[in-house]
């Protein structure tokens, strides 16, 4: 290669170095032996030789250019792809901030437009000339509030309420529906509403409209019933509401027997003075109709059942209240059936708090009791009932067994009762003591007893007896597959130890 770079013709074809006097005739014999076409051919070799180590590094040099010429396309194509990406991202992010903004403008202009409606009905409202605009005007207040929680305290803000109880004076019908129940959609789920209703007049002016009964419409009556409802939620109406005629008036529609009333209006009624009965002061109100006959008569219809026993528990926390509870013929057997009630635990509750508070505060009341059979379904009570149940049937067997350290006794017979101070069983004085033989209660320690525990005794016997007699009347059994003979026998052996309470 270095003599092809060298171009000596004459080492490659004579092979050996001349010396200075060679040279000359070595050249001038070499141009002589060689023809024209091989002096060509070696020239063309020299020159192809040199040519060809250049081209070789030129093409060598143009691969790497080559190369980084395609890695540097193919960044500038990552970066171009990523812009691209990025530029696609902000479009899409601005596009969901001007749907956004665009969304927030239609839901700012349709406020707008709502709140410019809400003004025009309320206008329409304060036109006391035209009647039927103003009852078109309660119409669509009592549609838009139906629903809308918002909308109902800015009606209120705007002016609504004291036009549409002004209304309350009118004598046409329709207009008086239409502003009833306009109020009533208005104090739904709002406090401050109903407390403005009350505080503009509503209640004397519906009062007005039934002072009549027999000329009173009776979709304004249901109306006002449904309002006295809404109304007497809020504590502070509950006295107003007491204190007026509303309670006589609920109490007729209660009773209502020649069906003028409709059954949503009954329970209406019944509503509105469950919730006005929680006012300490308006049992007094209450006391004064005939309310808690009805109550306790009423008993077993399980449509009314709960609410009825809801608002005795009311009832019975003051003495006027226990004592018109206990004034109703056949209230305590009524009472204590409840509690054998198994399939309705929310009543067996209610019906145990009325008869433990009036345990507790009579002992009369206590007696009734007794003869009525509580003894047995207070048992039954305790071990099948609620958790609540159990705890006031317990507490009602603990008053009936023991007050203020003295034990109560008594006979179905309707003689007077006597009682002991002393426990019945827990001394060796004083219980039953198991002989040799087996058997309970000699006839020497029988004939030692007082007239007092011999009364005891009797009423355990008795007390037994019964219980026997609605198990086999639970089991559908015929009532003289047992002989009452055989009740005795079952029992003349039980001593005080089987008290069942």
């Amino acid at each position: 290669m270095a003599n092809c770079h060298r171009n000596n013709v004459g080492n490659l074809v004579l092979g050996h170095h001349p010396t200075k006097n060679e040279t000359v005739a070595g050249h001038f014999r070499l141009w002589n032996s060689l023809s024209a076409s091989s002096l060509r051919r070696l020239i063309f070799d020299a020159v192809s030789c040199g040519a060809s180590s250049r081209y070789h590094h030129r093409r060598h040099q143009d691969d790497d250019d080559d190369e980084s010429t395609a890695i540097s396309d193919a960044s500038e194509e990552k970066r171009q792809q990523h812009k691209a990406k990025a530029n696609a991202r902000s479009e899409k992010l601005s596009d969901l901030l001007n749907m956004a903004e665009i969304e927030a403008d239609a839901e700012t202009k349709k406020k707008e437009e709502k709140l410019e409606e809400l003004k025009r009905v309320v206008k329409e409202l304060q036109e006391e000339e035209d009647l039927t605009k103003r009852r078109e005007a309660a119409a669509t207040v009592r549609l838009v509030a139906k629903e809308d929680l918002d909308v109902r305290g800015t009606l209120a803000m705007l002016g609504a309420i004291p036009p549409l109880v002004s209304m309350l004076d009118s004598q046409e019908p329709d207009s008086l529906v239409a502003s009833l129940y306009a109020l009533l959609n208005l104090g739904i789920g709002n406090d401050a509403n109903k407390a403005a209703i009350v505080k503009v007049g509503s209640v004397e002016k519906m009062l007005k409209l039934i002072e009549s009964p027999d000329d009173v419409n009776s979709s304004v009556s249901e109306a006002i019933v449904a309002n006295f409802l809404g109304l007497s939620a809020l504590d502070s109406n509950k006295p107003i509401i007491g204190s007026s005629a509303a309670i006589p008036f609920l109490v007729r529609t209660l009773q209502s027997l020649d069906n003028k009333s409709s059954s949503q209006a009954k329970q209406d009624a019944l509503r509105a003075l469950y919730n006005l009965s929680i006012f300490p002061a308006n049992i007094s109100f209450i006391l004064e109709t005939n309310l808690v006959p009805f109550l306790i008569n009423s008993v077993g219809d399980m449509e009314v059942t709960e609410r009825n026993l809801a608002i005795l528990s009311n009832l019975v926390s003051t003495r006027e209240g226990r004592k018109a509870i206990s004034a109703v013929p056949d209230a305590f057997p009524i009472l204590v059936d409840v509690l054998n009630w198994t399939d309705s635990s929310e009543c067996q509750e209610k019906a145990s708090y009325i008869l433990m508070v009036m345990a507790h505060k009579s002992y009369g009341n206590k007696q009734a009791m007794i003869e009525a059979g509580i003894v047995s379904s207070l048992l039954e009570l305790s071990l099948l009932g609620t958790t609540l149940a159990q705890k006031r049937a317990s507490r009602i067997l603990e008053i009936l067994r023991v007050d203020k350290g003295k034990q109560v006794s008594g006979s179905y017979g309707g003689n007077l009762v006597a009682t002991v101070s002393a426990p019945i069983c827990g001394s060796s004085s004083s219980c039953a003591k198991l002989d040799g033989g087996g058997k309970e209660c000699s006839e020497e320690e029988e004939d030692m007893m007082s007239e007092e525990k011999k009364a005891v005794k009797q009423l355990v016997q008795q007390s037994l007896q019964n219980n026997m007699r609605k198990i086999v009347k639970r089991a559908n059994l015929p009532q003289d597959i047992v002989p009452s003979d055989h009740f005795k026998s079952l029992t003349s052996s039980s001593t005080s130890k089987s008290l069942p309470f």
